[in-house]
């Protein structure tokens, strides 16, 4: 991962994209990458993203975003685009996306090492 920026293609044109400082493991990438697959789309980016809610006051949202919006950071993980809006980048420095797929838990965690606590239920940081 370099501080340094990447062109990506936003709506037919070209825009520089400032990095960020948010990893994803191989598993995630795999997991990602199949996702992807699955649904036949390469213009598919995965947007991490922090709002405001949930009962420790903020909550993550991880989806697929074909968008490209002012004011993006992107890395591209061995061809999986991770996108961090502005306003989320702060929050996530130094987050890890990971995907378990054990007995007790199948899905996407983020490890965000800037989380002062969490909730009971684990949806919700602050």
């Amino acid at each position: 991962m370099s501080d340094s920026t990447l062109t990506v293609p936003a709506e037919g044109q070209t825009v520089e994209a400032p990095a960020h400082k948010v990893g994803i493991t191989p598993a995630a990438g795999t997991k990602v990458k199949n996702l992807l697959e699955q649904e036949g789309r390469d213009d598919l980016r995965l947007r991490v993203a922090v709002q405001p809610g949930g009962c420790s006051g903020l909550i993550y949202q991880l989806y697929f975003d074909e968008r490209m919006l002012d004011g993006d950071n992107v890395v591209d993980y061995d061809g999986v685009e991770v996108i961090v809006d502005k306003m989320s980048v702060p929050y996530l420095e130094g987050a890890t996306i990971d995907f378990e797929d054990t007995i007790q838990k199948q899905g996407f965690t983020i490890d965000n090492p800037n989380a002062g606590g969490s909730c009971a239920c684990g949806d919700s940081f602050h």
